[in-house]
């Protein structure tokens, strides 16, 4: 299946850029990223469901989420704060994952409109360190992204 969210990294940099255009009108792909309940939706998947645990949509607000099992146990935990947000345009963020050497990394999302019924997502996202950076992608992390993105697409498409 081809992998329509794109992942750029550069040998030897700290960062790394990740696009995807969406056949969903700007509005709710932000929407995707912002509402507690579609959110949850998009990134629960067949190993694990995904809880909001706070989401403050605004500046200095802070927003986290965590994934579980089929028993309830947790398997994935991720919280930040938000540096910046302008609806529907951008948000600037921090991620951390629990309990993970990755680190705190800073994210840039940026939400463009190409059409009425189309959107693009850029997410440029910084690392402490260009190894830290190569440890997230050594994981299956572009198939996992896409994966997710293709669920946010679907979701979200039958609320047009």
């Amino acid at each position: 299946m081809e992998r329509k969210t794109k992942v750029n990294a550069e040998d030897g940099k700290q960062d790394m850029v990740i696009t995807r255009e969406f056949d969903l009108p700007l509005e709710l792909l932000f929407k995707a990223h912002t509402d507690p309940d579609i959110f949850e939706q998009w990134m629960s998947h067949e190993y694990g469901t995904t809880k909001v645990l706070k989401l403050e949509n605004r500046k200095y607000g802070s927003w986290g989420f965590e994934t579980t099992d089929a028993k309830g146990n947790k398997v994935f935990g991720a919280q930040g704060v938000f540096h910046e947000y302008v609806p529907n345009r951008k948000i600037t963020r921090t991620f951390e994952v629990d309990n993970s050497p990755l680190d705190v990394q800073l994210e840039f999302l940026e939400f463009e409109e190409l059409t009425d019924s189309t959107s693009k997502l850029t997410m440029h996202s910084v690392f402490r360190s260009a190894a830290l950076r190569d440890q997230l992608l050594q994981q299956p992390f572009e198939y996992g992204i896409n994966m997710a993105h293709r669920r946010l697409e679907d979701i979200v498409g039958r609320l047009k």
